[in-house]
């Protein structure tokens, strides 16, 4: 049996062949075409023999049923706009314009653009959080049912698991819910592509009962940035919305170098996956026991939390989630030191906490050099050579520290027409009491913290006040200090 030629040999071997390209791109293949032209080659157009994203039918389809078998959903598609463009098309697929949509407040934002495009009438689940490490915590399978219960029009559920912070929650149990009243369950699963793949990672959203679920290939395996998967299961999807709003919403000139980064990412998996996810699990285990000894310093794990109340269902060990809280130093000030001092940069830092992600493609060299750093940092705190306890809790009071990331805030207008009004920037001090014309979020992760038709109240100002007084990345602040409110 010939083995399957994956789109990047196809396209080596065209480009190997003597075909002139009188067609796009305009870079021609030529390697006179700049200092990037190396990635030319195999940069083409739906010419003959190489399909059309929008209609796959030949080697595309092959592509993208490859891929569907390593994760076992009923169908999968290529996305080459990220995972933004399959939240959009899930979300629009599942809700009619003006219709309900249950929306977990802890998802990105892209969610909240599909609302917005749609018209939709947003109702909001808080998920608790988790004090210890100031984070959000699962979603609540029985929570989200009493609040389906509340809303019975509601067409469809989105939540993200695992959270950015690596966060799992109940999938089955939330799917069980939301299927028992008639709905569609979309899980934004974007930095969970590797779950599901091996014994020793979790189960994803696909085998946990998902209607639609979202993948970021590019977040946690060998793929290029902008690369992702949209997966359907179940009966309860139009397949046939869903594909028109796929070719709506992206590219009609989709990149064959991102296309064929996704297949060969997939290639990898089958040949070298379960062999390189079980040294991950390995490293993660030596990672663990080299940091056990740190005193002030701590890690986010599992088994910390295991006698708490708490509703996350795992934690995925390619996120490392060091807390610096009562150190005496900030997530950003530990950030800082590790990026200038150990040449270690940090995926996100937040108030109390900084994040690092690991996958399958970091060495041991990678996850022992971040233990020997966190060792050395907190025995320079047990000395006394930085941090203080004391001036962390003043730091904390004084910033408006707070372990309440995503707080209920009251609804001014519906987000759409809040977005499309009128509106006009003021100072975030004279912010209370308006409603939101856009969104300002930390970044990462572009979870909103204030969404357009929504209140600015006294605690949610101090709060983002706070952030920018620690230096943090606020987006949906001007350089002037203002925010976008609805006129008056």
């Amino acid at each position: 049996m010939t083995a399957e030629k994956s789109l990047y040999q196809a396209l080596s071997d065209y480009a190997a062949s003597d075909f002139y390209p009188y067609h796009m791109p305009g870079h021609k293949r030529n390697p006179a075409g700049g200092e990037m032209a190396d990635y030319h080659r195999i940069d083409i157009s739906e010419i003959d023999g190489f399909d059309n994203l929008h209609q796959a039918e030949g080697i595309l389809k092959e592509a993208q049923f490859r891929a569907n078998r390593l994760y076992g959903a009923d169908e999968t598609f290529f996305l080459i706009n990220g995972s933004t463009a399959g939240v959009l098309a899930a979300v629009m697929t599942a809700v009619r314009p003006f219709d309900e949509i249950l929306i977990a407040r802890n998802c990105h934002k892209s969610v909240y653009h599909a609302a917005i495009l749609n018209g939709l009438i947003v109702r909001y689940y808080y998920p608790r959080m988790i004090p210890e490490y100031d984070i959000c915590d699962g979603a609540s399978a029985e929570e989200l049912s009493v609040l389906l219960d509340t809303y019975p029009e509601v067409k469809a559920v989105v939540v993200t698991s695992p959270t950015y912070e690596g966060v799992l929650s109940d999938i089955p149990g939330i799917a069980a819910a939301v299927h028992k009243r008639g709905g569609i369950l979309i899980v934004d699963e974007a930095h969970g592509a590797h779950f599901g793949l091996s014994p020793h990672l979790p189960q994803g959203a696909i085998a946990g009962g998902a209607d639609l679920v979202i993948h970021s290939l590019h977040k946690t395996l060998p793929a290029m940035t902008q690369t992702a998967l949209l997966h359907v299961n179940g009966d309860r999807v139009d397949r046939d919305r869903l594909h028109r709003y796929l070719s709506m919403l992206q590219s009609s000139s989709p990149s064959y170098v991102l296309m064929a980064s996704m297949d060969s990412c997939v290639k990898f998996l089958k040949e070298q996956g379960q062999e390189r996810f079980a040294a991950m699990r390995g490293h993660y285990e030596s990672f663990c026991e080299r940091t056990a000894a740190l005193k002030h310093i701590r890690i986010g794990k599992m088994t910390n939390l295991l006698s708490k109340k708490h509703e996350l269902k795992g934690w995925d060990i390619g996120k490392i989630l060091i807390s610096v809280k009562g150190t005496g130093m900030t997530g950003k000030e530990l950030s800082g030191i590790l990026r200038e001092a150990y040449h270690l940069e940090m995926e996100m830092e937040a108030q109390t906490y900084v994040l690092a992600i690991m996958t399958l493609m970091d060495e041991a060299v990678g996850w022992q050099r971040l233990a020997d750093a966190l060792c050395e940092i907190d025995d320079r705190i047990e000395k006394g050579a930085c941090g203080d306890s004391a001036v962390s809790e003043k730091k904390a009071a004084e910033r408006g520290a707070s372990a309440l990331l995503f707080r209920p805030l009251k609804s001014g207008m519906a987000p759409a027409r809040a977005f499309h009004s009128e509106w006009e920037n003021i100072p975030l001090q004279k912010a209370e009491g308006r409603i939101a014309a856009g969104f300002v979020n930390l970044y990462p992760p572009g979870s909103p913290l204030v969404a357009p038709g929504e209140i600015f109240d006294e605690a949610v100002v101090k709060q983002i006040e706070g952030y920018l007084k620690t230096g943090l990345t606020v987006q949906g602040i001007s350089g002037e200090g203002e925010v976008a409110a609805v006129t008056l």
